[in-house]
């Protein structure tokens, strides 16, 4: 195992241990919030992700302003998203929804990297390039962001959480 291979193995074992962004949040009435429960059926994980959206102070795209999920599942997913919790916190909603494009770009790329900017824009999601050389473990890795599309999608039409 490379150098590089054994650091993007370590960051995907303190996210799974630390998990970013754990505990679904709480949003106030009348917020612009969205919530999304995914499961994968291959291997049992599940997630459900909340998110709050704020208005932009310069009249822009709505910014992620806050995101917690709950959920049950292997490393893979449990670090996925707790990375994916630190990238996209903060950003607009354009933003985060070219970083969810990279990331899946990067999982289709069956291990390699991509070897341009948007590897750099992912800063710790790259680490689980190497998830993308088994099929099976794609799922897992996609879960969260799948979560967050469809919450986001939900926030912006005005679908309420349960």
């Amino acid at each position: 195992m490379s150098a590089l291979e054994q650091l993007y193995q370590q960051v995907i074992l303190d996210h799974a241990r630390e998990r970013h962004g754990e505990g679904l949040i709480e949003v106030g009435e009348g917020a612009m919030a969205g919530e999304s429960f995914q499961v994968n059926p291959t291997c049992g994980d599940e997630v459900t992700l909340r998110l709050r959206l704020d208005e932009a102070p310069d009249g822009g795209a709505p910014v992620l302003a806050d995101l917690g999920w709950a959920g049950v599942g292997c490393s893979i997913s449990r670090a996925s998203l707790s990375i994916m919790t630190d990238l996209v916190l903060g950003k607009d909603v354009r933003e985060v929804d070219a970083l969810a494009e990279d990331f899946r770009a990067l999982m289709s790329a069956r291990g390699e990297p991509l070897g341009d900017e948007r590897e750099e824009r992912l800063e710790d999601a790259a680490a689980l390039v190497g998830v993308a050389k088994f099929p099976a473990r794609i799922k897992c890795a996609l879960l969260g962001w799948m979560a967050l599309r469809d919450a986001s999608a939900k926030a912006l039409v005005g679908e309420a959480p349960r």
